[in-house]
């Protein structure tokens, strides 16, 4: 066995690593925001801002700790096939692009789910928004959790934290630079937090390679040859890992947490103009291949290495093999960069939900307007949805699951399908339906695929996927049509 030592930082290292960071985060969004508090500002930064800043900031928060921590761990128990996800992700931007932005700027949106006022009545705006709130509550809530689950692991229990405390002075954190400028804010503070995350990744690789005892050749070997670096799954079509079922998930997992989610498509509204928000969504989606690959490459190398060092990870869940590798095997720098990279990885995926649930409950809930009035409705909103979002946390840490992003993305199946049958219907078709039946068909939605998926695991050991968003959209969808000729 591998005499291994813990890795730890001094408390006052720790503290002067976060402070730094946590202070040139505050001094980005104080020069980025400044001037204007105002709702515009708020929630589409007076549509000023360059793709490129912003196409940079979406990879962070759309990958988030989640990504961080997970990714690498897939590898051990599904190989490289999450890429068959990422692929299909790539043209589901391309959908979000061609599709979805130009009808959000033509209609000059600040909330998306306006569309759905628009296209069917106020139920049915009323119902997408309430669906985005609840499961962009839940999503965000489990991806801050994993972060700050590893950064009151690595740092704040040093101090004799608990949890709960960890949690709220991560979300006070974000609370502080996103109150006053919003999402004109924190365009600039995710391109800080997204550039210091990839630098953290690149580093950590880099590490790993240097301590395994192999060079480079023999290493990119393993990496061709491997079983373990097995991308694709055509011959086994009940696997949740088939390339089909992947493929297509992807895209419309990105149709949904991207293009009908407020969180993503409020940043790509505050871009100057319809073109370049389609340059930013491009080059974003490219982005998303090689930067998973990435993750993907630096869990195999942990693998090899334990193999190499008689490293047993055999009781250990997926989600946990980059931090106790970095912790106890990887050194101090690899510590201190890891620390950096998840406390920009929490700030990163809560700022910009923070403030798009903020911006949804304000402008489709409330209806403010933008007057010194609404600004201090939009004030109290924001402080609130803080609060819940510690609520939610502290659940997951109560409902712990072995790997956080597949927890996520099941869950986005059954939240997120009814607005994808919702806008499909909207798009695809120039036909009316119920207003008064939408509620009750989006809520019936994901109860009937629960079922159907209990039966079927039941009758025929077929478990659904990711793939339960597609049947639940086609759910909504298809009862919208029948309703409509019922009217």
């Amino acid at each position: 066995m591998f005499n291994s030592r813990i890795y730890t930082m001094s408390p006052v290292l720790t503290l002067t690593v976060i402070l730094v960071y946590f202070s040139l985060v505050i001094l980005v969004s104080w020069v980025a925001g400044r001037g204007s508090t105002s709702n515009d500002t708020f929630f589409r930064a007076n549509r000023g801002s360059v793709w490129w800043a912003v196409a940079i900031g979406m990879v962070g928060s759309s990958m988030s700790g989640v990504s961080f921590v997970s990714v690498p761990g897939m590898v051990r128990g599904i190989d490289f096939t999450y890429l068959q996800f990422v692929l299909g992700f790539f043209f589901g931007y391309i959908i979000v692009a061609q599709v979805l932005l130009p009808v959000f700027y033509r209609q000059n949106l600040t909330s998306i789910y306006t569309y759905l006022y628009d296209r069917f009545g106020s139920r049915a705006y009323k119902t997408g928004a309430w669906f985005f709130i609840i499961g962009k509550i839940i999503t965000s809530a489990a991806k801050l959790y994993i972060v700050a689950l590893v950064l009151h692991n690595f740092v704040f229990i040093q101090w004799g934290f608990a949890f709960p405390l960890t949690v709220a002075l991560t979300v006070l954190t974000v609370w502080l630079y996103t109150f006053r400028s919003g999402i004109k804010s924190i365009v600039w503070t995710d391109v800080l937090q997204t550039l210091i995350m990839i630098i953290t990744l690149i580093v950590i690789v880099f590490i790993v390679l240097k301590k395994i005892n192999l060079n480079l050749s023999e290493i990119f070997n393993l990496i061709l040859h491997s079983e373990q670096t097995r991308i694709f799954v055509f011959d086994d079509w009940l696997s949740r890992q088939n390339f089909v079922k992947q493929f297509l998930s992807g895209i419309f997992i990105v149709v949904v947490m991207t293009g009908l989610d407020q969180d993503q498509m409020q940043k790509n509204l505050t871009c100057k103009n319809l073109h370049e928000a389609k340059k930013n969504m491009q080059c974003y989606g490219a982005a998303f291949v090689p930067v998973n690959l990435m993750f993907l490459v630096l869990g195999f190398l942990l693998l090899l290495y334990a193999e190499q060092h008689g490293i047993s990870l055999q009781n250990v869940i997926s989600d946990d093999i980059l931090p106790l590798m970095v912790k106890n095997y990887l050194g101090t720098f690899a510590v201190a960069m890891f620390v950096t990279g998840i406390f920009a990885s929490a700030l990163n995926s809560a700022d910009s939900a923070l403030t798009a649930l903020t911006t949804s409950f304000s402008i489709d809930i409330l209806n403010i307007k933008n007057d010194k009035k609404a600004e201090k409705v939009r004030k109290a909103v924001h402080a609130g949805f803080a609060v819940v979002l510690v609520a939610v946390v502290m659940i997951f840490r109560a409902l712990n699951s072995n790997s956080v992003i597949d927890a996520l993305y099941t869950i986005v199946s059954y939240t997120y399908g009814p607005l994808l049958g919702m806008y499909a219907f909207g798009l695809f078709t120039k036909r009316r339906t119920s207003d008064k039946a939408i509620p009750l068909i989006a809520i019936a939605a994901p109860a009937v695929c629960i079922i159907i998926n209990l039966l079927s695991t039941k009758m025929f050991d077929y478990t659904f996927g990711y793939e339960i968003l597609l049947l639940n959209a086609i759910i909504t969808f298809t009862a919208m049509g029948v309703v409509e000729h019922r009217i």
